[in-house]
């Protein structure tokens, strides 16, 4: 890792300290990130949505690429509204989209002081919930399932058979858990990174303050290292 962070170091240092909070740093997905949202990725700083949004569309991105699984993922706000008005509410948001023929959907969670991500795999129809301070999500889990029953429903007119998914909490022996109460959207951001790219989970929190100023630069220059 570290001729990679010692090359960033300057420019990542740079969008921290030099300019204005409204400068804005880059421009893609329809979104604009300034360098106030960037800030959020300081040490323990708390990822606002614009930060998760742009990091999940960039795994989008990636994943058009040959030899990634095919990814879809939702936006932050999709799981807040999903579950305040049920499929009726978001049915909008898959307008012209077909989310079963992807490999993987990823779904961040924001319960308001805290990231999660729930993961969608439609080969292996598993549906898994991982929270990094070691909370349980089986309802989530099931509210998706429900979510996708009715979306397979209403665009292609084929019923799920729900007996054939398996739904999962991840319990803390399972996954590495945060050390502190301001890098659960990091985790979530890496989680969904190396779930994107069928690649086992190999870090651990120490990685944390590395991968924040990784993803500095990978926002910044829109480019997945």
């Amino acid at each position: 890792l570290n001729p990679l962070f010692q090359a960033m170091e300057s420019e990542v240092s740079a969008a921290f300290d030099s300019g204005e909070a409204e400068d804005i740093l880059s421009r893609a997905f329809k979104l604009n990130v300034t360098r106030e949202d960037i800030c959020t990725l300081q040490p323990l700083g708390w990822l606002n949505d614009r930060i998760m949004n742009f990091y999940m569309s960039l795994l989008v991105e990636r994943s058009k690429k040959e030899g990634y699984p095919a990814v879809y993922a939702f936006n932050t706000f999709f799981y807040s509204k999903l579950s305040s008005t049920s499929h009726k509410g978001v049915k909008k948001w898959t307008k012209g989209v077909d989310i079963f023929e992807h490999d993987i959907i990823l779904v961040p969670i924001h319960l308001r002081t805290h990231w999660t991500l729930l993961v969608v795999d439609l080969r292996e129809k598993t549906i898994k919930y991982f929270d990094f301070l070691g909370q349980k999500g089986d309802h989530i889990c099931k509210t998706i399932l429900k979510y996708l029953e009715e979306e397979s429903r209403e665009r292609r007119n084929i019923e799920l058979t729900v007996s054939e998914w398996t739904l999962h909490s991840m319990g803390t022996e399972e996954i590495p858990q945060q050390n502190n109460g301001s890098d659960c959207g990091v985790f979530v951001c890496k989680f969904a990174d190396f779930i994107s790219r069928d690649k086992p989970i190999i870090f651990t929190p120490e990685h944390m303050p590395y991968f924040r100023r990784k993803m500095v630069w990978e926002i910044i220059h829109q480019q997945l290292l």
